[in-house]
């Protein structure tokens, strides 16, 4: 199976395309969210190189929904144009880790924190929505073998491994097929409700 994996949802960005369990492309590189340039190159190059994929998938967060809708949308096209079946899955449950079981936190904006627990490349728990206290307790109560992870530097929680999803991860993630893949429409994965501002009459 030919798979392209799209993943956007963190500080550092990556493309990887799969055929049959070879990594043949692999791109990392760091994601700014205001310009989206280097991905589209990427992107046109791993096209140029490898043609049309039978599966794409892209990583859904959380993170920048801002990155994550620019992954859907571009393989939403890609798909479109090619008949490749198109699915997500969690960017946490990729990240670039060989722990078969992890725990990530991130900032959730609005001085909340999310938690989620990731086993056998699985949403096991979470993501969970806590306070700085909650969350330190939480993390307290670990096991300190436990690997605890962050896509974004977090300072108040000195223990927590800065690491990324890797869209080579979640290429070997689709190649599962008994994994239970995200259909479409895909949409990023929201913490809370979305915060709408209604204007004044």
């Amino acid at each position: 199976m030919r798979i392209l994996a799209l993943e956007l949802s963190s500080a550092q960005g990556s493309i990887a395309f799969l055929d049959g369990e070879n990594v043949q492309f692999d791109r990392e590189w760091p994601n700014d969210r205001k310009n989206s340039g280097p991905f589209f190159e990427y992107l046109a190059e791993v096209q140029r190189q490898f043609g049309k994929s039978d599966t794409i998938i892209v990583g859904l967060g959380p993170g920048s929904y801002a990155g994550t809708r620019i992954a859907i949308a571009a393989a939403i096209g890609l798909q479109a144009a090619s008949g490749a079946a198109l699915i997500g899955y969690p960017s946490i449950c990729a990240m670039d880790c060989d722990a078969p079981e992890y725990c990530v936190t991130g900032d959730a904006r609005r001085n909340s924190f999310f938690h989620a627990r990731v086993c056998g490349g699985n949403l096991a728990e979470g993501p969970t929505l806590m306070s700085e206290a909650e969350l330190h307790e939480r993390l307290v109560k670990l096991d300190r073998r436990m690997s605890t992870l962050t896509t974004e530097r977090l300072s108040q929680f000195e223990h927590a491994e800065l690491r990324y999803p890797a869209a080579k991860m979640l290429a070997r993630l689709a190649a599962d097929s008994k994994r239970q893949l995200v259909q479409p429409p895909l949409e990023p994965m929201y913490l809370r409700e979305p915060h709408i501002t209604i204007p004044r009459k």
